[in-house]
């Protein structure tokens, strides 16, 4: 199979097969915390592999479905911690608003980078990601007054959920916290699947394939770039605020430029060509990352020469390669 006919399949696959894929893989999630217990996993441990996977698919919608790379990806998540972190430490206990304003103060972030960026293409387009990437994180880092600095934004908690006179405390019960992540990560993923289905998607996937005939065909392509970088941005800023929430915390750290890195070396990892690949990915490396750094302190080598693996004999990526197995 083409690479071009590769992704509409990943989005597009025949109606009982998708079904049957997406009903295995919300079991998976649902009973994760009752089976990976056994194989050293925890509450925060899941959270933190939901919450890196939909970063990851974020960035994806960018990087794998539109064909442009982004290394600085990291503002978005760190300013979508930092505006959580911000309502709940200094304006008002609400979990809900804390998470609006997270993904307002990332996707509006996003959205003026992406008009300065959206005519540029390649290795000047990445680079600018990077760019404006540290700048965010120089802010974060030397604005003490406001971002705690090198400290971090402390002094805040996660609020209950109130719906009427029904409370669900999210505070200090890990299980809890986990499928209020699991919430917003089906509402995420369904808002991606919709939208890759849509004429955007397509125009995004075009993109990709042939920007020059993309443009023969009279597709604004800066405009579409713009759009996705958005929207990207927007599901990353999403994860970001569900971070500061996972960790009452957030700090400089969320904006570096190493978990840009992070970030694409999961969606590379699990598969940039596949819609739930950067899930898989998050999955492989988050569980690594825990497992590997409690044996030694050298753990980003290990995951440095299995990234190299993969690069090399699963271009695909890990479910590209169990794909193109099954079929």
């Amino acid at each position: 199979m083409s690479t071009t006919t590769a992704p509409q399949t990943a989005v597009a696959a025949a109606p009982g097969q998708r079904w049957l894929h997406l009903v295995a893989i919300w079991a998976f999630l649902i009973a994760a915390p009752l089976w990976m217990g056994h194989i050293g996993g925890y509450d925060a441990l899941y959270s933190r592999i939901l919450i890196f996977g939909l970063a990851a698919m974020g960035l994806n919608l960018l990087l794998g479905f539109t064909g442009m790379m982004s290394f600085g990806h990291a503002a978005y998540f760190g300013l979508g911690a930092y505006g959580a972190g911000f309502v709940l430490r200094y304006w008002i206990h609400s979990t809900p608003l804390a998470i609006l304003c997270g993904i307002l103060l990332g996707t509006v972030f996003g959205v003026i980078f992406g008009a300065l960026m959206m005519r540029r293409t390649g290795i000047y387009f990445a680079m600018l990601t990077i760019a404006f990437s540290q700048i965010c994180y120089y802010f974060a880092y030397s604005w003490n007054s406001v971002t705690g600095g090198y400290d971090g934004l402390r002094g805040f908690t996660r609020a209950p959920l109130h719906f009427g006179s029904y409370v669900i405390d999210i505070r200090d019960n890990g299980l809890v916290f986990y499928y209020f992540v699991l919430a917003i990560f089906f509402v995420c993923t369904a808002l991606m699947g919709a939208l890759l289905r849509s004429p955007l998607g397509r125009t995004m996937i075009a993109l990709r394939e042939n920007p020059q005939r993309a443009r023969f065909l009279g597709i604004p392509n800066e405009q579409h770039v713009w759009i996705a970088f958005a929207i990207s941005t927007l599901f990353t800023s999403v994860a970001g605020a569900l971070y500061a929430l996972l960790n009452n915390f957030a700090d400089p750290t969320a904006l570096y430029y190493v978990i840009s890195g992070n970030i694409v070396i999961m969606a590379v990892l699990g598969g940039m060509l596949n819609f739930w690949g950067p899930l898989l990915g998050a999955a492989v490396f988050v569980w690594l990352e825990d497992y590997i750094s409690s044996q030694t302190v050298n753990w980003m080598s290990f995951i440095g020469v299995i990234f190299v693996v993969v690069v090399l004999f699963f271009p695909r990526g890990l479910l590209g390669f169990v794909k193109r197995r099954s079929a």
